[in-house]
């Protein structure tokens, strides 16, 4: 340690990051306190920079016939794509994944005290939206394009 600050030789003290689609959501490190996805953020700021995720998502048809909806389908589609970038490959861990403040930042929940969508609601998503023939097609036509 050096000086009167106990600061350990080599570190800085600097403001925290802040990620260009959520103002309020800053970056920085608390050790496992929050979430063990915080590189998903760089994918989620690449995503709004290219604008994909709602390009695919404007062509997305909605199947649920119920007025419950509680997410949309584009913070569906995200949480759906961005766990598969985390290596969750299946709805099993989206329990955890919905309380997980930067799953919610990246699915774009402004409240970040309510959760994203669940392991029933993703696997609703994934087996009836998703796989819906015109939301598949329509998927596939703008992977062609």
């Amino acid at each position: 340690m050096s000086g009167s600050r106990g600061v350990v030789t080599g570190e800085t003290i600097s403001a925290p990051l802040q990620v260009r689609f959520d103002r309020r959501l800053k970056l920085q490190f608390h050790g496992a306190k929050l979430s063990s996805d915080g590189g998903l953020i760089v994918f989620r700021e690449l995503d709004d920079a290219l604008g994909l995720t709602e390009m695919a998502s404007w062509e997305l048809r909605d199947t649920r016939t119920g007025k419950n909806s509680r997410h949309n389908l584009l913070a569906m589609f995200r949480q759906s794509v961005f766990r598969r970038l985390a290596g969750y490959e299946d709805v099993n861990d989206a329990g955890r994944l919905a309380r997980d403040p930067v799953m919610r930042a990246i699915t774009g929940r402004k409240d970040f005290d309510r959760p994203s969508a669940s392991e029933s609601q993703m696997g609703r998503f994934e087996t009836d939206t998703l796989p819906s023939s015109k939301n598949l097609s329509a998927l596939m036509g703008h992977a062609k394009a």
